[in-house]
């Protein structure tokens, strides 16, 4: 089997690099950015526009797949890649994020999480090794190990003993895991707090998972504080391995996590904040639903190459969301999309030719993030929305 992967370029200034990802499905070039298809699809995009937008690799989740349609009516009809018709290279979240935070509604024990679904009411029981054996009845080409992530709030205490937890699963996820095939990634948790990290990355990389990734970030932590934790956990793993931070895909957090030496990303962000009007441009993000755009004959994004662009005037989007048209919805997902991936697209460029430390301080000096404060009242809104549906998160 080809090596899983190869750092092909680096950058001579920072810790950034590119590689090349070999699945069974296909090669990803990294750093890569995953766009989220929880429920076995990308919203409101098919797989044709997917590719057309650039995606290499999708990201699936167990904890939905699981509960609908059941992961042994996808097993029937032919595994998920044949079910949502898409040929490339899939990801599997192992559905442990969704789990916790389903709050009162599991319990969680060290032989695994007792938890009653969030559509219906049923009562599930779920191990390590189930969860190992579900992703591999799915046929993702990376699968997850299962871990408990717990709310960056929590005191040292509590923290610690959920890493230990995830700890102990990852070593039962790979005793369990059987497929060759199948990638299987560790976790390192560990929350905000330096020293449980760099303990939980090196207990993971004592495991020799062939990836490794960072969970429980981007959960409401200062930008500064996800960006120091990713600086002194990367060092402990294996310089060879893909790094895979999860649930980050804001664009200025691409820029600056590719710096500190993360491969692979995947976020639902961008096609969240495009269903709210949401458009990222090279000066940062813009509602389309603000009245300076009623009259905009140009493309929300001039620069932009995706098909909303070219064929469709900011004021046009504008109109389309004030009806709440669900054509509104399509063409500012496409649009992000394409941004966030045509972003990763033009990283791996400058790695490749020398020039990342240039574009990165260009980006980032043109790019305006969303304000901290708000960026947190809007990430506690979306919490606190989902918690009163008992939805999970993602």
């Amino acid at each position: 089997m080809e090596q899983l992967f190869q750092v092909v370029g680096t950058c001579p200034q920072s810790a950034a690099r590119a590689g090349i990802l070999a699945t069974p499905h296909g090669r990803v070039p990294t750093p890569a950015f995953l766009p989220v298809g929880s429920q076995g699809t990308v919203k409101t995009l098919t797989p044709d526009e997917l590719r057309t937008l650039g995606a290499t690799v999708i990201l699936a989740n167990t904890y939905h797949l699981y509960l609908r349609p059941g992961v042994e009516v996808i097993q029937e009809l032919g595994g998920l890649h044949r079910f949502m018709d898409w040929d490339g290279p899939l990801l599997t979240d192992s559905g442990g994020f969704q789990i916790f935070s389903l709050g009162h509604l599991r319990r969680i024990s060290d032989e695994g999480v007792l938890f009653r679904s969030h559509l219906d009411g049923s009562e599930h029981f779920l191990t390590p090794e189930r969860v190992t054996e579900l992703q591999e009845e799915l046929g993702a080409d990376i699968i997850m190990a299962f871990d408990e992530c717990p709310p960056y709030s929590h005191d040292l205490g509590a923290i610690r003993q959920a890493t230990e937890r995830t700890h102990r699963w990852a070593r039962r996820c790979l005793e369990r895991h059987r497929r060759p095939d199948q990638a299987l990634f560790g976790i390192v948790q560990g929350g905000i707090f330096a020293e449980l990290r760099r303990y939980s990355a090196g207990f993971i990389a004592s495991l020799d998972f062939p990836g490794y990734a960072l969970g429980g970030l981007s959960l409401g932590e200062p930008k500064e504080m996800m960006h120091a934790t990713i600086e002194h956990t990367l060092p402990l793993l294996p310089e060879g391995r893909p790094r895979y931070l999860m649930g980050v895909g804001s664009p200025e957090d691409l820029v600056e996590c590719v710096a500190r030496g993360i491969d692979m990303f995947d976020s639902a962000l961008p096609t969240r904040v495009a269903r709210n009007g949401g458009l990222f441009t090279r000066q940062g993000r813009r509602s389309i639903l603000n009245s300076c755009f009623q009259r905009w004959e140009g493309a929300i994004d001039p620069a932009c190459d995706c098909y909303t662009c070219a064929h469709f005037s900011a004021a046009y989007l504008h109109h389309l969301f004030k009806c709440e048209e669900l054509l509104a919805y399509r063409l500012a997902t496409i649009h992000n999309l394409r941004f966030v991936i045509r972003l990763i697209e033009d990283i791996r460029r400058s790695i490749l030719d020398g020039s990342f430390l240039t574009f990165s301080e260009e980006f980032l000096g043109h790019y305006q993030p969303t304000d901290a404060e708000a960026r947190a009242e809007q990430k506690r809104k979306w919490l606190e929305s989902r918690r009163r549906k008992q939805l999970p998160d993602g």
